[in-house]
């Protein structure tokens, strides 16, 4: 007689994969080597309808060569914003196995200014990166006309090694 063993609802859970897979060769990747070359990869992979139109929220992926890995479309909001899970984002850089992230989004008015909210989500995705060695490199705010490099205006400096709190 065989006896077959039944296992405890507890055990039975799901199985977690992770895959990463690419018909790039690494030497046809865009390379970033300034906020320029990160507003123009944001652009390429923008659907240009709808940059005026909602706000969306994307992440370049670096490999160690800076070369861009992957876009990850992190959330797609409304007309006045979007909600990025830090969370979700460092989820695809470690699963991407990237060293390095770009972040970007738009505003929908055409304004390049950050907002304070936009200024504390760069805080808490550059803190929660820093303990996977991840480097957040920028955040850039895009638009048809232009784009806002938080790197280039100083404003990581401002962000991250003042004492003093956020405006």
């Amino acid at each position: 007689m065989e006896q077959t063993m039944i296992q405890p609802e507890w055990s039975k859970v799901a199985e977690v994969e992770l895959v990463y897979k690419t018909k790039v060769k690494a030497s046809e990747r865009p390379v970033i080597k300034s906020s320029k070359d990160c507003y123009s990869t944001f652009m390429k992979v923008w659907d240009e309808n709808r940059i005026e139109f909602q706000e969306e929220f994307k992440v370049l992926l670096l490999n160690r060569a800076n070369h861009v890995i992957g876009v990850c479309e992190a959330s797609i909001g409304g007309i006045t914003g979007t909600v990025a899970d830090p969370r979700l984002i460092l989820a695809a850089a470690i699963k991407s196995l990237s060293v390095a992230i770009v972040l970007g989004h738009n505003h929908p008015s055409g304004s390049l200014k950050p907002s304070i909210a936009d200024e504390e989500l760069t805080v808490k995705i550059k803190e929660a990166a820093k303990y996977h060695d991840i480097k957040l490199i920028d955040h850039i705010i895009v638009c048809n006309e232009g784009y806002y490099s938080f790197a280039d205006e100083g404003l990581f400096i401002a962000l991250f090694y003042s004492d003093t709190s956020i405006r």
